[in-house]
Protein backbone atom coordinates (compact mmCIF):
# COMPACT_ATOMS: atom_id res chain seq x y z
CA UNK A 1 0.00 0.00 0.00
CA UNK A 2 2.79 2.58 0.78
CA UNK A 3 4.62 1.99 -2.50
CA UNK A 4 1.43 2.50 -4.13
CA UNK A 5 1.00 5.57 -2.64
CA UNK A 6 4.04 6.78 -3.32
CA UNK A 7 3.58 6.29 -6.80
CA UNK A 8 0.53 7.75 -7.03
CA UNK A 9 1.60 10.95 -5.44
CA UNK A 10 5.32 11.20 -7.91
CA UNK A 11 2.75 10.85 -10.52
CA UNK A 12 0.99 13.78 -9.29
CA UNK A 13 4.06 15.89 -8.85
CA UNK A 14 5.25 14.86 -12.26
CA UNK A 15 1.83 15.68 -14.20
CA UNK A 16 2.76 19.27 -13.99
CA UNK A 17 6.05 21.73 -15.01
CA UNK A 18 5.00 24.76 -12.48
CA UNK A 19 4.94 22.11 -9.03
CA UNK A 20 7.66 21.39 -7.15
CA UNK A 21 8.28 17.95 -5.25
CA UNK A 22 8.92 17.76 -1.76
CA UNK A 23 12.06 17.57 -2.42
CA UNK A 24 12.60 20.52 -4.53
CA UNK A 25 12.51 19.06 -7.74
CA UNK A 26 10.80 19.65 -11.22
CA UNK A 27 10.29 15.97 -12.57
CA UNK A 28 9.14 17.33 -16.19
CA UNK A 29 12.32 18.78 -16.23
CA UNK A 30 14.62 15.88 -14.97
CA UNK A 31 12.28 14.11 -17.96
CA UNK A 32 14.02 16.31 -20.36
CA UNK A 33 17.32 15.88 -19.19
CA UNK A 34 16.93 12.37 -20.05
CA UNK A 35 15.53 12.64 -23.27
CA UNK A 36 18.70 14.39 -24.28
CA UNK A 37 21.05 11.63 -22.84
CA UNK A 38 18.64 9.07 -25.40
CA UNK A 39 19.77 11.75 -28.09
CA UNK A 40 22.43 11.04 -30.83
CA UNK A 41 25.62 12.02 -30.15
CA UNK A 42 27.19 15.61 -30.83
CA UNK A 43 30.49 17.24 -29.70
CA UNK A 44 31.68 20.49 -29.99
CA UNK A 45 35.55 21.20 -29.80
CA UNK A 46 37.25 25.08 -29.54
CA UNK A 47 41.18 24.86 -31.79
CA UNK A 48 43.40 28.21 -31.28
CA UNK A 49 42.39 28.36 -35.02
CA UNK A 50 38.62 28.13 -35.10
CA UNK A 51 35.55 25.95 -33.76
CA UNK A 52 34.70 21.93 -34.83
CA UNK A 53 31.46 20.34 -34.43
CA UNK A 54 31.05 16.72 -34.88
CA UNK A 55 27.60 14.80 -34.74
CA UNK A 56 25.99 11.43 -35.15
CA UNK A 57 23.20 11.61 -37.62
CA UNK A 58 21.96 8.16 -36.61
CA UNK A 59 20.65 6.31 -39.86
CA UNK A 60 17.99 3.91 -38.88
CA UNK A 61 17.44 2.80 -42.15
CA UNK A 62 19.12 1.74 -45.40
CA UNK A 63 16.05 3.11 -47.01
CA UNK A 64 16.75 7.13 -45.48
CA UNK A 65 18.77 9.62 -47.25
CA UNK A 66 21.67 10.43 -45.00
CA UNK A 67 22.03 13.81 -46.07
CA UNK A 68 18.66 14.49 -45.62
CA UNK A 69 19.18 14.64 -41.84
CA UNK A 70 19.62 17.69 -40.37
CA UNK A 71 22.04 17.97 -37.43
CA UNK A 72 24.19 21.05 -38.41
CA UNK A 73 21.87 24.56 -37.92
CA UNK A 74 23.81 27.78 -39.23
CA UNK A 75 22.22 30.35 -37.28
CA UNK A 76 24.84 33.06 -38.52
CA UNK A 77 27.69 32.85 -40.85
CA UNK A 78 29.88 32.84 -37.92
CA UNK A 79 27.46 31.00 -35.25
CA UNK A 80 26.21 27.16 -36.02
CA UNK A 81 24.48 24.93 -33.34
CA UNK A 82 24.07 21.08 -33.43
CA UNK A 83 22.02 19.20 -30.80
CA UNK A 84 20.93 16.24 -29.16
CA UNK A 85 17.54 14.87 -28.44
CA UNK A 86 14.22 16.35 -29.72
CA UNK A 87 15.85 17.80 -33.40
CA UNK A 88 11.79 19.13 -34.27
CA UNK A 89 12.54 21.12 -30.77
CA UNK A 90 15.99 22.12 -31.41
CA UNK A 91 14.82 23.79 -35.00
CA UNK A 92 12.05 26.06 -33.13
CA UNK A 93 15.11 27.50 -30.63
CA UNK A 94 17.29 27.96 -34.16
CA UNK A 95 14.49 29.56 -36.16
CA UNK A 96 13.83 32.21 -33.30
CA UNK A 97 17.99 32.54 -33.29
CA UNK A 98 18.02 32.99 -36.88
CA UNK A 99 15.27 35.39 -36.61
CA UNK A 100 17.22 37.56 -33.81
CA UNK A 101 20.60 37.46 -35.60
CA UNK A 102 19.01 38.85 -39.10
CA UNK A 103 17.53 41.68 -36.86
CA UNK A 104 20.54 42.67 -35.32
CA UNK A 105 22.20 43.08 -38.23
CA UNK A 106 19.89 44.91 -40.08
CA UNK A 107 19.31 47.14 -36.92
CA UNK A 108 23.01 47.57 -36.02
CA UNK A 109 25.18 47.06 -39.35
CA UNK A 110 27.06 44.12 -37.66
CA UNK A 111 26.91 40.62 -36.71
CA UNK A 112 25.46 39.47 -33.26
CA UNK A 113 27.84 38.39 -30.74
CA UNK A 114 27.81 34.34 -29.90
CA UNK A 115 26.14 35.08 -26.04
CA UNK A 116 23.12 36.66 -26.55
CA UNK A 117 22.30 33.70 -29.27
CA UNK A 118 22.93 31.67 -26.48
CA UNK A 119 20.63 33.89 -23.98
CA UNK A 120 17.85 34.07 -26.70
CA UNK A 121 17.82 29.70 -26.94
CA UNK A 122 18.15 29.80 -23.14
CA UNK A 123 15.09 32.01 -22.06
CA UNK A 124 12.81 30.60 -23.84
CA UNK A 125 13.70 27.65 -22.28
CA UNK A 126 13.33 28.76 -18.88
CA UNK A 127 10.09 30.30 -19.75
CA UNK A 128 9.06 26.25 -20.20
CA UNK A 129 9.90 25.65 -17.05
CA UNK A 130 7.47 28.16 -14.83
CA UNK A 131 4.56 28.20 -17.34
CA UNK A 132 1.58 25.69 -16.97
CA UNK A 133 0.39 23.88 -19.82
CA UNK A 134 4.15 24.00 -21.57
CA UNK A 135 6.57 21.12 -21.18
CA UNK A 136 10.15 21.69 -21.51
CA UNK A 137 12.15 21.57 -24.60
CA UNK A 138 13.76 18.56 -24.73
CA UNK A 139 16.79 19.14 -26.30
CA UNK A 140 20.38 20.90 -25.38
CA UNK A 141 22.31 22.38 -28.10
CA UNK A 142 25.96 23.08 -28.88
CA UNK A 143 26.14 26.54 -29.89
CA UNK A 144 30.20 27.84 -31.20
CA UNK A 145 30.99 29.92 -33.26
CA UNK A 146 34.34 33.15 -34.06
CA UNK A 147 33.29 36.56 -32.83
CA UNK A 148 33.98 39.68 -34.97
CA UNK A 149 37.40 40.30 -32.87
CA UNK A 150 38.25 37.00 -33.28
CA UNK A 151 37.53 35.20 -29.95
CA UNK A 152 36.54 31.65 -30.26
CA UNK A 153 33.42 30.19 -27.81
CA UNK A 154 31.54 27.08 -27.36
CA UNK A 155 28.49 26.76 -25.23
CA UNK A 156 26.46 24.30 -24.41
CA UNK A 157 22.52 24.97 -23.35
CA UNK A 158 20.43 22.95 -20.97
CA UNK A 159 16.69 21.56 -21.96
CA UNK A 160 15.94 23.98 -18.07
CA UNK A 161 17.61 27.42 -19.73
CA UNK A 162 21.10 27.01 -18.17
CA UNK A 163 23.79 27.30 -20.13
CA UNK A 164 27.67 27.17 -19.38
CA UNK A 165 30.78 27.86 -22.13
CA UNK A 166 33.25 24.89 -22.35
CA UNK A 167 36.80 24.65 -24.50
CA UNK A 168 35.25 21.11 -25.58
CA UNK A 169 31.85 19.59 -24.94
CA UNK A 170 29.54 16.56 -25.94
CA UNK A 171 25.82 15.97 -25.48
CA UNK A 172 23.63 13.11 -26.38
CA UNK A 173 24.00 9.22 -25.75
CA UNK A 174 27.79 9.78 -25.48
CA UNK A 175 28.00 12.05 -23.38
CA UNK A 176 29.83 10.21 -20.26
CA UNK A 177 32.23 8.06 -22.64
CA UNK A 178 32.84 10.78 -25.25
CA UNK A 179 33.75 13.52 -22.22
CA UNK A 180 36.39 10.89 -20.64
CA UNK A 181 38.02 10.61 -23.74
CA UNK A 182 38.20 14.53 -24.29
CA UNK A 183 38.92 14.80 -20.71
CA UNK A 184 42.11 12.84 -21.70
CA UNK A 185 43.12 14.03 -25.13
CA UNK A 186 42.10 17.35 -25.08
CA UNK A 187 45.21 20.36 -25.10
CA UNK A 188 44.50 23.87 -25.50
CA UNK A 189 45.95 24.96 -28.75
CA UNK A 190 44.96 22.38 -31.24
CA UNK A 191 44.27 23.27 -34.77
CA UNK A 192 41.15 22.59 -36.77
CA UNK A 193 42.37 19.71 -38.58
CA UNK A 194 43.31 18.20 -34.97
CA UNK A 195 39.83 19.01 -33.38
CA UNK A 196 38.27 17.18 -36.52
CA UNK A 197 40.20 13.89 -35.95
CA UNK A 198 39.71 14.21 -31.80
CA UNK A 199 36.24 14.62 -32.22
CA UNK A 200 35.65 11.90 -35.07
CA UNK A 201 38.02 9.68 -33.38
CA UNK A 202 35.89 9.76 -30.26
CA UNK A 203 32.65 8.96 -31.92
CA UNK A 204 34.61 6.08 -33.85
CA UNK A 205 35.52 4.73 -30.83
CA UNK A 206 31.79 4.87 -28.88
CA UNK A 207 29.71 3.86 -31.51
CA UNK A 208 32.38 0.86 -32.72
CA UNK A 209 31.05 -1.34 -34.92
CA UNK A 210 28.24 0.84 -35.81
CA UNK A 211 30.12 3.63 -37.03
CA UNK A 212 30.31 4.60 -40.69
CA UNK A 213 31.30 8.60 -42.64
CA UNK A 214 27.70 8.63 -43.80
CA UNK A 215 26.06 8.77 -40.30
CA UNK A 216 28.15 11.78 -39.15
CA UNK A 217 27.84 15.59 -39.74
CA UNK A 218 31.16 17.25 -39.21
CA UNK A 219 32.51 21.18 -40.05
CA UNK A 220 34.43 24.16 -38.77
CA UNK A 221 34.12 27.65 -38.39
CA UNK A 222 37.63 29.82 -38.76
CA UNK A 223 39.12 32.53 -37.60
CA UNK A 224 40.14 34.03 -41.00
CA UNK A 225 37.01 33.69 -42.78
CA UNK A 226 34.27 33.42 -39.83
CA UNK A 227 31.95 31.17 -42.21
CA UNK A 228 30.99 27.88 -41.63
CA UNK A 229 32.37 25.11 -43.42
CA UNK A 230 30.76 21.70 -43.79
CA UNK A 231 32.97 18.63 -44.66
CA UNK A 232 31.52 16.06 -47.36
CA UNK A 233 31.56 12.94 -47.52
CA UNK A 234 35.07 11.58 -48.99
CA UNK A 235 36.49 14.53 -46.33
CA UNK A 236 35.14 12.66 -43.57
CA UNK A 237 36.26 9.09 -44.51
CA UNK A 238 40.09 10.68 -45.32
CA UNK A 239 39.70 12.11 -41.50
CA UNK A 240 38.96 8.77 -40.07
CA UNK A 241 41.12 6.52 -42.02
Amino acid sequence: MNTSKQMIDKMGYDRSITMFSPDGRLLQVEYAKKTVKQGSTAIGIACKDGVVFVADKRVTSKLMVPEAIEKMFRIDDHIVATAAGIISDARVLVDRAQLRAQQHYVTYDSKIDIVSIVKEMCDMKQICTQSAGLRPFGVSLLVGGVEEDGTIKLFVTEPYGLYFQFLAAVIGEGETDIDSMLQKRYKVGITIDEGLRLGLSCLKEFLKTDFNAERVDAGYIDVATKRFVKLDLEEIRKLTK
